[in-house]
């Protein structure tokens, strides 16, 4: 066994191993934190918005058909259906209030018609342009309806042929049109009308899936006696117009998003303080929520006819 001499040093102890310098790992793993929790959140948002656009617009829209036809029938049984754009009371009828009842047989077609054509409004079901008389009335009475979106009623208005029926139910009674046309962009207005008589024209939007680009118009004429109408017109917003999107929807996403921003430095700050699946579980149902509510209000941004 080999003996130490008294000037030879003795052994170093094993030394732990070094921490990583800075710049290593660890810190470089710090710089993709940011870029890809964001790039998560758009990937979230624009999942919400296509969700907003079909399988939850048309949820929502089922249940406000169901919800306004609960109303209106109501309403018919009371006699306090609106026949103008003045209710009993001599107030506006608020937009968003339903109005009447559309039946198209030939598309197997039956929407509650809502009072206003926003494209808020428009997620609810066909709309009632405000400055046109009620269906039965003598003129044109005009209606809105999307073609893709939120249950998109008027997907197959191109279908309809000159004959079909059209059945029109308001405070008015049952009111029978029937289709003389279809007009897309440049071709000829129909003929104007006499005293006395009707008109119904549908409006929804030409173009591919998600992709209006043009306004497709169906005419049908009033069969029958036309209704004792109140005085029509006045003034309507531009968000009102076929192919207009809403701008006073800024405000509400305006507000969602400063709630995801504040939902997201929460859940941040839990992550570290808290832990990961006390987090998820916690943070997940309300940023799921919000993401819903933020890209509904983001889709009254688009066309109001998509």
């Amino acid at each position: 066994m080999a003996v130490l001499s008294p000037t030879q040093p003795a052994a170093a102890p094993p030394q732990e191993p070094a921490a990583p310098p800075p710049g290593g790992r660890g810190q470089a793993d710090l710089r993709f934190v940011l870029p890809g929790a964001a790039l998560t959140l758009l990937a979230v948002l624009l999942l919400g918005f296509a969700a907003n656009l079909t399988v939850l617009g048309h949820i929502e829209h089922a249940r406000a058909q169901q919800s306004g036809y609960d109303q209106l029938r109501s309403e018919l049984a009371q006699g306090t259906a609106p026949v103008g754009r003045l209710d009993m009371n001599g107030k506006e009828v608020p937009s968003g209030s339903p109005v009447a009842v559309l039946h198209i047989p030939a598309l197997k077609l039956r929407e509650v018609v809502f009072q206003g054509t926003t494209s808020g409004v428009l997620t609810k079901g066909p709309g009632h342009l405000r400055n046109t008389p009620l269906p039965g009335q003598p003129g044109t009475s005009t209606i809105l309806g999307r073609q893709w979106g939120y249950g998109s009623p008027f997907n197959h208005l191109d279908e309809l042929k000159a004959g079909d029926p059209i059945t029109v139910t308001t405070g008015q009674g049952q009111q029978h049109y029937q289709v003389t046309g279809i007009r897309r962009a440049g071709d000829p207005a129909p003929a104007a009308l006499q005293n006395g008589q009707g008109r119904l024209t549908l409006i929804t939007a030409t173009g591919g899936a998600y992709t209006p680009h043009g306004v497709l118009r169906v005419d049908a004429t009033l069969v029958g006696t036309a209704q004792p109408a109140p005085a029509a017109g006045g003034l309507i917003s531009t968000a009102e117009r076929p192919l207009e999107g809403d701008p006073s929807a800024w405000l509400p996403v305006m507000l969602w998003l400063q709630a995801l921003l504040i939902v997201v430095v929460a859940a941040t700050w839990a992550f570290r303080r808290w832990g990961r699946w006390q987090t998820w579980i916690a943070g997940v149902p309300v940023l799921v929520a919000i993401v819903v509510a933020l890209s509904g209000a983001a889709t009254e941004l688009l066309p109001n006819l998509l």
